[in-house]
């Protein structure tokens, strides 16, 4: 018996699925790749298909879609796995602009748009844990991976 209500769409349902957020983080990580100062805190430097795949996993559960983030790698604890990396305001705006791009790229309506966008700058606030660039914790710790 039905009571006549059906679970609406979730935002990765009605943005695209698996394919728009393939594009986000394909595009995010174009620009990432292309930027000196962003680039530089990744690790694995130009090798980004973990952090391509992380990331992606991440926002589609964020968003909805597939767990498959928690069932890899369980709670994402954003500030702790963030915590090694010198989060700047600096950084955070690079950020945020190859962030902005990829979504352009989806030409959601603008309550989707608005709605991930939201959510991209609280997330990029959240995860500062540096004050300014001459700060002694502008330092990376190379066995620790982004998300």
């Amino acid at each position: 018996m039905t009571n006549g209500y059906e679970r609406p769409a979730s935002v990765f349902d009605m943005v695209g699925g698996h394919e728009a957020f393939t594009t986000l983080v394909d595009t995010f990580y174009d620009g990432v790749a292309q930027d000196d100062y962003l680039i530089a805190m990744y690790p694995e430097g130009h090798e980004l298909e973990g952090a391509k795949h992380r990331l992606q996993t991440f926002l589609e559960q964020y968003f909805g879609g597939p767990t498959t983030y928690q069932e890899e790698r369980g709670h994402p604890r954003l500030r702790m796995r963030h915590a090694p990396f010198p989060v700047t305001p600096k950084s955070r705006e690079h950020w945020l602009k190859h962030m902005r791009h990829a979504l352009d790229q989806l030409n959601l309506p603008p309550m989707y748009d608005s709605l991930m966008w939201d959510y991209f700058e609280r997330a990029a606030t959240a995860m500062l844990n540096t004050p300014d660039e001459d700060s002694d914790e502008h330092r990376i710790d190379p066995s620790r991976r982004l998300l």
